[in-house]
């Protein structure tokens, strides 16, 4: 199946696609970094443009995909800041689903994080996609329970075209994991340390985790331990001082990039693509239900 990645980033969504036997044939997005990366470690063609324009529909129509995937920029439903769900970000989400209904792909897959559920952009989202003959399967759910060692839940939303709604509900709740997946059962022996110092989003939030824990969700801000910390209630260990940070590879590596993932760039704009990214594994996943309704759907025709 030839796929699209639109509001591509780094990677994380195309790869975890890529790994599960699709087609990635392009991707589009409108930031450099992320752009360099992934031109680095993909060999199809990543095109930088605004896909708000007339001129990304013409461009997306060429390549005559028979799945569009995505993440649009999703801060405006995120928890980490003020919610505006009129905002410039949430109107990309609706511009994403604009795109679909211009281009009919047989399928499409959205990711945003959770929050939108709660938002009056969702109710807009699954009246178009219905509008446009898809039927819409969605759900929130936890990366840490599908292979990848973070505690880190988003909103997936598969539709296609001349389905009912909830179509795929079956395959996305399968192959979960009983108990969430852990930092040291994933990365083995490649950390030599127990504990470690993740970034808050406020003070209200513990910061130092251990690696027999799914490492909190990994965002795009990574910074050193400040001298002035003081020991939060959830903290997991009493022994704090000079704790390190997670380096930007390992925090690669625990988005399920591999080891192999070339990561060129400043550590700022880096760190930002790493956090944005979909985790791969956790595209796999969305990737492997959609398989399996497919091979379903076959045998019962035949």
């Amino acid at each position: 199946m030839k796929v699209i990645d639109l509001f591509s980033g780094c990677g994380g969504m195309s790869l975890g696609f890529q790994n599960s036997g699709y087609n990635l044939i392009a991707a589009f997005d409108n930031w450099k970094p992320a752009i360099d990366v992934y031109r680095d470690n993909f060999s199809h063609p990543v095109i930088e443009c605004d896909l708000g324009s007339e001129e990304a529909i013409e461009k997306i129509k060429e390549f005559d995909a028979e799945m569009i995937v995505g993440g649009p920029p999703c801060q405006d439903f995120s928890i980490a800041g003020p919610r505006d769900d009129n905002g410039k970000r949430a109107n990309l989400t609706i511009t994403f689903i604009d795109i679909i209904g211009e281009i009919k792909p047989e399928w499409m897959v959205m990711e945003n994080v959770y929050n939108i559920e709660r938002s009056r952009v969702l109710p807009e989202v699954l009246r178009k996609l219905n509008s446009f003959g898809y039927g819409v399967s969605y759900r929130v759910l936890d990366a840490s329970f599908l292979g990848v060692p973070q505690a880190r839940k988003r909103f997936f939303l598969v539709g296609h075209l001349d389905s009912n709604d909830n179509f795929l509900e079956e395959d996305l709740l399968s192959n979960h994991t009983l108990v969430p997946l852990t930092v040291r059962e994933y990365m083995g022996d490649k950390l030599a340390f127990d504990y470690y110092y993740a970034h808050p989003r406020s003070y209200n939030r513990r910061a130092i985790f251990s690696v027999d824990e799914p490492s909190s969700t990994i965002r795009g801000v990574n910074r050193p331990m400040p001298k002035t910390y003081k020991k939060h209630p959830g903290d997991k260990t009493n022994v704090f001082p000079n704790l390190k940070s997670l380096t930007t590879k390992q925090r690669s590596l625990l988005q399920t990039f591999p080891e192999e993932f070339i990561l060129n760039g400043t550590k700022t704009s880096l760190e930002q693509a790493i956090g944005n990214a979909v985790p791969v594994k956790m595209a796999e996943h969305v990737a492997f239900a959609i398989k399996k309704y497919i091979d379903r759907k076959k045998l019962i025709k035949s």
